[in-house]
């Protein structure tokens, strides 16, 4: 069942975790993400990115297609469903991504000054709160996992900014820079909770996370009583599929038939066997944030 986004994350406020958007790339990596939220009764956020994706691809119908596909998913569920357009590059993406069925959007603007960053959001919470659909946005920049940071270099998101972001843009959620990174695949990150409280009691709504395959299992108890209601997470997934797809290819008999390795959605599908990977990772994460006295209630 479709849920209003920021109906999701109030609920994650007072129960006290977090939703987790796990982002999608096909159908089966949708699919694993809401039968492992289906298997454990947890809400959960589905969607798209379009951080990593080639933006002439995403120009050319991606939108569309990605909407089509992950709307009749969400419509489809047993459980609680959002479903965001995560980290696009352009307002007419944000425009194209309304207008199929997301009802929950991201603008990337961290390369933005934050004046530009304020009246750039604030023009996308205009268009998506007129037709009741959620504005995440994000100050302060994410490192990037693959690229090494001094501290120094870190862009961390300033307090009294936000305060004055939340205020001015009427966003629904703050996604925020505490020494999380984007694309960790080793060790974790160095997450500042004393940062994260103060920017927690300087604004009002649900904070998030993103960077959550990095994000050290020792710092989501004291987040989440700071205001995170919304972890992303990706890398993760991505590194299953491949592992899972890996090794179902090593195991190949000779004398293989090609339609019932590739495509076929039986035990035999490659792919099928990423997404039985996805799906293990994706309940493993559901679990760290939601404790497991709320997964059934």
């Amino acid at each position: 069942m479709l849920i209003k986004f920021n109906e999701l994350l109030a609920d994650a406020l007072e129960n006290h975790y977090a939703i987790v958007y796990f982002e999608a790339w096909d159908v089966y990596s949708l699919e694993a993400v809401l039968e492992a939220a289906e298997q454990l009764n947890n809400p959960v956020i589905l969607g798209f990115g379009g951080a990593m994706m080639d933006q002439a691809w995403m120009d050319n119908g991606a939108i569309e297609r990605l909407g089509a596909m992950g709307l009749a998913t969400a419509n489809a569920s047993t459980v609680p469903v959002s479903f965001i357009l995560n980290e696009v590059k352009t307002f007419s993406q944000i425009i194209r991504g309304i207008n199929s069925g997301f009802n929950a959007v991201m603008l990337d603007t961290s390369d933005l000054p934050f004046e530009e960053n304020l009246a750039l959001t604030s023009k996308v919470v205009d268009v998506a709160h007129a037709v009741g659909v959620g504005v995440e946005s994000e100050l302060g920049v994410l490192p990037s996992g693959s690229l090494p940071t001094s501290d120094a270099e870190l862009n961390l998101t300033d307090p009294q900014q936000a305060a004055r972001f939340v205020a001015e843009t009427g966003v629904d959620a703050l996604s925020v820079s505490i020494g999380n990174a984007h694309l960790l695949t080793e060790g974790y990150a160095k997450i500042d909770l004393d940062l994260l409280a103060e920017i927690h009691r300087a604004v009002n709504i649900p904070l998030v996370v993103h960077g959550g395959s990095g994000y050290p299992e020792s710092a989501i108890s004291d987040s989440i009583t700071h205001g995170v209601a919304k972890v992303n997470l990706g890398t993760a997934m991505k590194t299953a599929f491949l592992d899972g797809v890996t090794d179902a290819i090593k195991r190949l008999p000779k004398d293989y038939d090609i339609q019932d390795v590739l495509g076929s959605r039986k035990e035999m599908d490659v792919l099928q066997q990423g997404k039985n990977r996805v799906r293990d990772e994706v309940a493993y994460r559901m679990k760290l944030w939601k404790p497991e006295t709320l997964l059934r209630r």
